[in-house]
């Protein structure tokens, strides 16, 4: 059973933003100028999660992984350009401003680059008091290592079982069991359930009221 949570960590790609679409057309465009395949957008699912560079490496073929760096440096313009074109998903903004009513500390873990995910925060949830918002740092830890979501809870004066992480992955789901925190997967992101359940997660969310729903439940 869910405790009530002290502080809530979210990722941020397909879980508060549904931004398949803009990372999908950013990396296809930098393929294309390299003269390589694109790929089916909704390919994207499975080839996001693990941080820019494993982004990379999925998208391309084996024996193309010498051009990594090569790909990186096409695909980081183009995505600064698309970065703000995702939308939160229904009902995420009014989930934030309910669980701020109800006092808990909420913040942002995500394995996009620090300086990108800051921004994109900033820019489409302006108005939340995020706590912390942390990406991906060079030469960092990135999820499913538990520092960062650790580092967070120990800024906010939160134990580790007294926190929630929500996310759609199954990076997600290893980051909460690594830091020892309760998980919450949402089905409205980029992974199905069954492969979520597989990770480990059991508390399952089909909309962003449901979180308001649990973290209002007395315990």
């Amino acid at each position: 059973m869910l405790s009530r949570p002290d502080a809530i960590l979210f990722d941020l790609d397909g879980t508060l933003l549904d931004s398949l679409a803009s990372i999908g057309l950013a990396m296809n465009d930098a393929l294309e100028s390299l003269a390589l395949p694109p790929h089916p957008i909704d390919a994207y699912k499975h080839f996001v999660g693990d941080g820019v560079r494993v982004l990379a490496e999925r998208v391309l073929a084996p024996a193309e992984h010498h051009r990594i760096d090569q790909l990186l440096v096409a695909y980081r313009p183009r995505y600064r350009a698309r970065q703000l074109d995702a939308p939160a998903y229904e009902g995420v903004r009014a989930m934030l401003d309910a669980l701020g009513a109800l006092g808990i500390s909420q913040s942002v873990l995500t394995n996009k680059p620090d300086d990108l995910a800051r921004e994109i925060v900033a820019s489409m949830f302006a108005g939340v008091p995020f706590a912390h918002v942390r990406g991906e740092r060079e030469g960092g830890p990135k999820k499913p290592d538990p520092t960062q979501a650790l580092e967070i809870a120990r800024a906010v004066n939160a134990t580790p079982e007294r926190c929630w992480f929500i996310g759609d992955t199954p990076t997600d789901v290893h980051t909460a069991r690594n830091a020892g925190m309760q998980c919450i997967a949402v089905l409205w992101g980029f992974r199905g359930r069954d492969e979520l359940a597989l990770a480990g997660a059991e508390v399952f969310v089909a909309h962003p009221s449901e979180i308001v729903a649990l973290a209002s439940e007395p315990r």
